[in-house]
């Protein structure tokens, strides 16, 4: 019965930590709050917006019932013990196997805390050094991300894709939308190394090649960034790509930049001008709401020398295939040996273990 006693101790005092940062009443009041606006006339007629609101609820839901039910599974584990028993250990000892996991359960969700983290994104994959072999490698990377999203019942839509001359893609824009998209995905931001024979030199020489993945929230309505119409410059063009009854004949292609940022984003996937403006515009507001966030953090890194959990654009992950077999991600340490299989998109591993990396 010690050992009981000394387990419930142990789930009980990370609890009571845990309570002390987790403000129910609050996420009650929100709860409350979003639910009487599902409620209101017209919340479908924004459908993809309803559907957020929806998963916030349903996440809300989720870590309120934890909560409550953890709190009552460890006062009654305290009666158990209580009445000193012996016939009743293994009652108990169920018992608080089954509350360990469901508190497990509640700091998962402690993961996924930032603004946008429930919510859906945009990914970015530009090929970087290596020549084809990078743009073959960024191909390769959109195949991965691809297939994640399959895995994990994400709706994922390519917004925009510039393939290249000889293999693969110079970048691609891709839109996902799913149950905390964003919260995972802002683990792949970042460059990605890749080392193997390369396919593309008369020697099959062994190669290095680099793409940046860059992950943006994808931001519905304003956001926190105010777009002036005044400050954008649109761009009309003929959509580029490989020939055949695929090719865009008309002027659809739109390129957006915002002036006073700098920053560019463009879409010439659909054949109507209209739908490629508005996915630009998706794009640009996405662009803007991170640049906002990391003007944001650098200013109260500057008066408060928070620790920065890395860089935007740095090296994260290594993909080596020859000599040996192995991705290893430098900010965990985290590896495998079964490249292949992180190739088809088994990649929740390592974000998870990023996610509690940076907790």
């Amino acid at each position: 019965m010690e050992d009981l006693k000394n387990r419930l101790a142990v789930i009980k005092k990370s609890f009571d930590e845990l309570a002390e940062h987790q403000d129910i009443g609050a996420k009650q009041g929100k709860l409350g709050d979003l639910e009487s606006r599902s409620y209101e006339p017209g919340f479908w007629d924004d459908a993809q917006k309803a559907q957020g609101v929806m998963r916030e609820i349903s996440t809300l839901k989720e870590e309120i019932r934890l909560y409550t039910d953890l709190e009552r599974r460890i006062r009654e584990a305290e009666e158990f013990i209580a009445l000193g028993d012996s016939a009743l250990e293994s009652d108990i000892e169920a018992h608080l196997a089954f509350t360990a996991t469901e508190f497990e359960k509640l700091m998962m969700t402690r993961l996924f805390m930032g603004k946008f983290d429930l919510g859906d994104a945009i990914l970015s994959i530009h090929a970087g050094t290596g020549g084809v072999d990078a743009q073959d490698w960024a191909q390769m990377l959109e195949r991965m991300y691809l297939r994640l999203c399959d895995s994990k019942g994400w709706r994922a839509k390519i917004l925009d894709e510039s393939p290249a001359e000889e293999a693969g893609i110079k970048s691609v824009e891709i839109e996902i939308r799913g149950e905390k998209a964003y919260g995972y995905l802002k683990a792949e931001h970042g460059v990605h190394r890749l080392v193997r024979l390369s396919p593309f030199n008369a020697k099959n020489s062994r190669e290095t090649s680099f793409v940046l993945v860059e992950v943006l929230p994808l931001v519905e309505g304003a956001g926190d960034v105010m777009i002036d119409e005044k400050d954008l410059k649109i761009e009309v063009f003929r959509a580029g790509g490989h020939g055949g009854q695929g090719v865009n004949t008309t002027d659809s292609a739109v390129r957006i930049t915002h002036i006073p940022s700098g920053l560019v984003a463009q879409c010439q996937n659909e054949r109507s001008q209209l739908q490629n403006k508005q996915n630009a515009m998706k794009i640009l507001r996405s662009r803007l709401q991170h640049q906002y966030d990391k003007d944001q953090l650098a200013a109260l890194e500057k008066t408060k020398g928070i620790y920065k959990q890395g860089t935007w654009g740095n090296q994260i992950r290594s993909y080596v295939l020859q000599p040996y077999t192995m991705v290893k991600d430098h900010r965990t340490e985290h590896e495998v040996s079964n490249v292949q299989k992180v190739l088809d998109g088994e990649l929740e591993d390592f974000m998870l273990a990023w996610l509690k990396w940076g907790k």
